[in-house]
């Protein structure tokens, strides 16, 4: 899905994916010393389960950690959304974190749905979380204290490991890039200049990642 910019969908891991999932197995066997305690929670669509399968660790799916609702826009491309509803696209952009899609979520619903994963993770060590890039987004959002503006446009990178270690003061964040010999597909769409529902096609899709 990724590759070719459509968004949503449960879809299964490309080579890529499997690739990534395998350096990630190795990563973790080599923290075992360390982690000897290690869990891992995943959503409950194939590619976070297919991901984690490999690592020596018990695994845990969450509903709650599925990736966030994009209703009558799952498994569309932003050109796609624009084509069949450029109402929709120009008013998410507007208000990315309280726009809802048709039959689908929104970021302030998906950070209500996290409140129970986010409990369990302060009260808990060594737990390893694949999920989905919205869902790390509220994630990072929570234990690094972004506001509510800049939640939905947090970079998460792939083919990487977001380390999250309790300080006194927040949270440190250790980025851990894997898989450095296997291309990433660039998923961050940054919010365009022109948001208003006038808009011409090229300004609504001026900030889309190149994909298939």
């Amino acid at each position: 899905m990724n590759i070719q910019g459509r968004i949503g969908g449960d879809g299964e891991l490309t080579d890529s994916g499997v690739k990534y999932s395998q350096a990630l197995a190795k990563f973790f066997d080599e923290q075992k010393k360390d982690m000897p305690n290690l869990r891992v929670w995943t959503s409950q669509l194939q590619r976070t389960i297919q991901t984690a399968q490999p690592i020596d660790a018990p695994c845990e799916p969450w509903t709650a950690l599925n990736e966030l609702e994009a209703g009558d826009c799952d498994g569309l491309t932003y050109e796609q959304i624009q084509e069949k509803f450029p109402l929709e696209l120009a008013l998410r952009d507007q208000d990315k974190f309280h726009y809802r899609y048709p039959r689908g979520e929104s970021y302030e619903d998906l950070v209500a749905r996290l409140e129970p994963v986010i409990m369990e993770l302060e009260r808990q060590a060594d737990i390893l979380v694949v999920c989905h890039q919205a869902v790390a987004r509220c994630l990072l959002a929570y234990f690094l204290d972004k506001s509510y503006d800049e939640l939905p446009y947090l970079e998460v990178p792939l083919h990487a490991v977001l380390k999250l270690t309790p300080t006194a003061y927040g949270c440190n964040v250790e980025r851990i890039p894997l898989c450095g010999d296997v291309p990433v597909v660039n998923t961050h769409r940054i919010k365009p200049p022109v948001v208003d529902i006038e808009r011409r096609v090229e300004d609504a899709l001026c900030t889309v990642p190149q994909h298939q």
